[in-house]
């Protein structure tokens, strides 16, 4: 199943998602959004907020960068063994 991450480029938050999402080798289309947050309607309608970063990976929507992250660790680093 695809990543999707919903950003704007100068968002300090949706940086440190999208540097998560490069360190763990991970695929994901890559949306930027407009800057103003009342334009962001594919934000909205995955989400129900206009806020970024927003990470969808299936069913599952995240709105929040340390939720977002936590998600990724848990589902997509990889385990020694």
């Amino acid at each position: 199943m695809a990543l999707t991450l919903f950003h704007v480029d100068w968002c300090p938050d949706c940086e440190v998602v999208r540097d998560k999402l490069a360190e763990l080798g991970v695929a994901y289309d890559d949306v930027i959004v407009p800057d103003v947050r009342p334009m962001r309607k594919q934000v909205y309608d995955v989400s129900g907020q206009y806020y970024v970063p927003v990470l969808q990976d299936g069913e599952t929507v995240l709105t929040e960068t340390h939720d977002i992250l936590s998600h990724l660790e848990t589902h997509y680093a990889k385990t020694s063994s």
